[in-house]
């Protein structure tokens, strides 16, 4: 009896794209099961990938901007358009993506946020009126001055020197807004975590060590963006900092709710209604998702958790392909679903990750026969 799948993965980060994981599992369970009707759906969740999937979801065009990485080095950042709608999708990590730099090379303490500005400025030049903005897989832990710099901003402490670098804010004083400020009909800022942007679970202390981090940096760190957080709290009359996602991408996420007006959503959620997640589901009669570590954030609901749940919820089987699978990760919430782990169970480490399309070509046929 053949089957209608829906195959929905997320990106392997470091190995895969998601479309590409999408590819492979659909090689691989067709040689199991080549009766099957498939139908491939990549997903995004808000980090990398998150421009590319959108915009395969809304028809848009693939744009170019010339900027700076978050090293300041000349980096060309793709972004994508929709005219019909005045539809962005920007996707910051093609600027200040921890994937663009070399790793060990840079410590987050000379990075920021300010090449992200050119997007903002060149999607509002062609016409962007609502953006969508994926900030996952961030190298930067700025709060968000460096785009608020590049937008015109300006920050200064009470000597009336201007500040020029984010491990300077401890001594803001005050902010200045540009004259002539760059504003969007809708803003949606697309988060995949909660954390608020101080404190044990703000962005520092969290995110900071895969960026490069310190514990001996947090105390640094954490006062300047908690002053930056004074100052726009005295400005805005509201404090922004302890909102769910403010925490997100080294508090970017904070820096374009205060500087740019944005709202916080789901990146999931996003994918979701725009792709009708719900109704494709409805269609099928078994969904296989997967990303590259299922752990404790995917029973959060981040990326395959969001399929997963939206599986449960229609009463669908899912399979989920991993690279890894936590260990920590021992029971999970929903019906109907099961897990397999490309490491160890197909291939050690080195070969997952240097040999990742095969080896989930692999897996998936595994999985396709266990199912058949």
């Amino acid at each position: 009896m053949s089957l209608r799948v829906l195959i929905v993965p997320d990106k392997f980060k470091g190995t895969l794209t998601a479309r590409r994981a999408a590819e492979a599992i659909a090689l691989g369970w067709s040689q199991a099961r080549p009766r099957d009707v498939l139908e491939l759906l990549p997903m995004a969740d808000g980090g990398d990938g998150f421009g590319e999937v959108l915009g395969h979801l809304l028809g848009a065009e693939r744009r170019i901007c010339d900027t700076v990485d978050s090293a300041r080095r000349l980096r060309a950042a793709e972004w994508w358009l929709q005219r019909s709608s005045a539809t962005a999708i920007i996707e910051t990590a093609q600027v200040n993506g921890l994937a663009l730099l070399p790793t060990g090379q840079f410590h987050p303490d000379v990075l920021d946020t300010f090449g992200i500005g050119a997007v903002f400025q060149q999607a509002a030049s062609e016409g962007a009126r609502r953006l969508f903005v994926g900030i996952g897989g961030s190298a930067t832990n700025d709060g968000g001055f460096g785009i608020a710099r590049a937008l015109g901003w300006s920050f200064w402490d009470v000597q009336g020197q201007e500040i020029q670098t984010w491990t300077e804010l401890a001594k803001l004083t005050r902010v200045e807004p540009p004259l002539q400020a760059l504003s969007f009909d809708q803003l949606t800022i697309a988060v995949d975590v909660a954390n608020p942007l101080l404190g044990s679970y703000g962005a520092s202390r969290i995110y900071g060590p895969q960026k490069g981090l310190r514990e001996s940096d947090f105390p640094k760190a954490e006062a300047c963006l908690a002053r930056m957080a004074e100052v726009m709290t005295q400005f805005h009359g509201e404090d922004f900092s302890v909102l769910p996602g403010a925490g997100a991408a080294g508090g970017l996420g904070f820096g374009l709710k205060v500087f740019c007006q944005g709202a916080f959503r789901s990146g999931g959620d996003i994918f979701s209604q725009l792709a009708g997640l719900e109704e494709r589901i409805q269609h099928a009669d078994l969904i296989i998702t997967g990303e590259g570590a299922m752990d404790t954030q995917t029973l959060m609901g981040k990326g395959v958790g969001v399929i997963a749940e939206a599986a449960a919820r229609a009463g669908k089987p899912c399979l989920c392909l991993a690279g890894s699978i936590a260990a920590e990760v021992t029971e999970v919430p929903w019906p109907k679903f099961k897990s397999y782990a490309i490491v160890p169970d197909i291939a050690l480490l080195e070969e997952a990750k240097s040999n990742a399309f095969i080896c989930l070509q692999r897996m998936a046929a595994w999985a396709g026969r266990e199912h058949g």
